[in-house]
């Protein structure tokens, strides 16, 4: 299993198993109550990362469907979560918003879409948790058409010293309960993989870094 260049020692990855098993039908109805704040302010990160995507998008690791709202009514949606109890949350939120999208129990490091799917590929608060982020972000760039994208949304820790401290107390539950980890830049996570980084931004509130990527050319693609 792949780890961060900042990830501390302590913070090795659980298994795909144990976060499976972490977000059980407790976890994902509580993970709606527990982060109701949290969710209203991250709405304009999600709005400006994930708002004008086109055609067929994959939201990969959806969890409860928390982008469904910020993606252009034209496209067509497929999410995958390894949790099932998310994927029914992320269901009746879609049947709320009177969307059409299929979704699927899945792997996001075992992709079953054949290459180049998707025109765009999107994940959010997700690299954090994978057992090996650089292999989940690989499969992104496969299912990703030559001249789609990939975009993604993660958290990083507030550089403030102070704050900094705050978002890691904050998170120590996190990690306990399902593995989250708290990167200091997630796109030096992301530069591990195949995938070539065209932008990156960081907001401070929420402390969030949204990334832009796009599949990795032939001759970069190992053999």
């Amino acid at each position: 299993m792949a780890e961060s260049p900042d990830d501390p020692p302590f913070r090795s990855t659980k298994s795909t198993e144990a976060i499976q098993a972490a977000y059980d039908e407790e976890e994902a109805t509580s993970y709606v109550e527990r982060h109701w704040l949290k969710r209203r302010i991250e709405r304009r990160t999600r709005r400006h990362q994930f708002g004008d995507a086109t055609g067929r998008v994959l939201d990969v690791a959806c969890g409860t469907g928390e982008n469904l709202p910020h993606l252009p009514e034209s496209t067509e949606i497929v999410g995958i979560d390894i949790s099932t109890p998310m994927l029914l949350l992320a269901r009746e939120r879609a049947d709320d918003l009177g969307r059409q999208v299929e979704l699927e129990q899945m792997d996001a490091q075992r992709l079953s879409f054949a290459d180049d799917s998707f025109d765009h590929v999107i994940s959010s608060l997700s690299t954090c948790t994978f057992p090996d982020p650089t292999e989940a972000l690989n499969e992104m760039g496969r299912v990703c058409k030559p001249d789609g994208q990939i975009r993604l949304l993660e958290h990083h820790k507030w550089k403030a010293p102070v704050f900094g401290r705050v978002t890691e107390r904050m998170h120590e539950g996190e990690y306990e309960r399902v593995g989250c980890r708290l990167y200091e830049d997630p796109t030096t996570v992301v530069r591990q993989s195949n995938l070539e980084v065209i932008s990156d931004r960081r907001w401070r509130l929420p402390p969030f870094t949204g990334i832009t990527a796009c599949p990795p050319t032939t001759a970069d693609t190992p053999i």
